[in-house]
């Protein structure tokens, strides 16, 4: 990713041309829901390509919404992928935000209001971060993050931040993402980073610990009281570190 694209204003909904196929993709959806957990992948820095859910950066996600399914087994937590129209983050256009902005208008319109909790890799990170000023969000689980360093922060106050990223990352920064985390606790986010030792960013090295650390997040950002979590929990570890923890 190319640290260097100009910082976007955080986007609205309805910005997606009229006649767009729906954004929001349901995975697990029984009718009712109390909680959602949406799903973004990847993708790059400028691209205009359709977004296609063959691509690597979609089918690397998989396994990863597996675990998240697998440790959030309540039937009533709909789970769901953003679908981008562009392959590309595309500098001012920021498109994968505006298409998750798009993804929950339609959550609100098929669910309602129910507490909704963001996870994104790479560039996919970088959109549920930019996202999580939307009302329904309760927090993000960012996995290697693309962080710029004038990347906006005042929309993660209040809400919860867990970033796991790779130490051995070569594609994004995982000194950007510590960056990031500590300007978003100055603006008063709940936010907190883990470095998964040897990990690289297409969570293939210690793909386990990227997997089961994922589905611990979320179901701790889910769970009552709005995510507090163990005293010993992931959240609690995050944000115990004065820079980052380690996995």
């Amino acid at each position: 990713m190319d640290s260097r694209t100009q910082r976007t204003p955080v986007g609205a909904p309805g910005h997606r041309p009229a006649g767009d196929r729906p954004a929001l993709v349901p995975l697990r959806h029984r009718g009712t829901a109390s909680a959602a957990v949406l799903v973004l992948h990847g993708g790059q820095a400028d691209s205009t390509a359709p977004s296609r859910p063959w691509h690597v950066a979609a089918l690397r996600m998989r396994p990863v919404t597996r675990a998240v399914a697998a440790a959030v087994p309540d039937g009533e937590v709909f789970l769901g992928r953003v679908r981008y129209r562009h392959r590309g983050w595309n500098g001012s256009r920021a498109d994968p935000v505006q298409d998750t902005w798009q993804a929950l208008a339609e959550l609100t319109r098929l669910v309602g209001e129910v507490p909704v909790i963001l996870v994104g890799h790479s560039m996919g990170g970088r959109a549920a971060l930019r996202a999580a000023d939307a009302p329904q969000v309760r927090g993000v689980v960012a996995l290697a993050p693309w962080c710029p360093e004038d990347e906006p922060v005042a929309q993660l106050r209040d809400r919860k931040v867990i970033v796991l990223h790779g130490d051995r990352d070569r594609v994004t920064d995982p000194q950007a993402s510590v960056s990031l985390v500590r300007r978003a606790r100055d603006a008063g986010s709940h936010a907190g980073v883990l470095l998964v030792k040897a990990g690289d960013h297409a969570m293939i090295r210690r793909y386990g610990t990227w997997h089961r650390s994922t589905g611990a997040a979320v179901a701790e950002l889910l769970a009552p009281g709005g995510g507090a979590g163990p005293a010993d929990g992931l959240l609690a570890t995050a944000l115990a570190a004065p820079g980052a923890g380690v996995l």
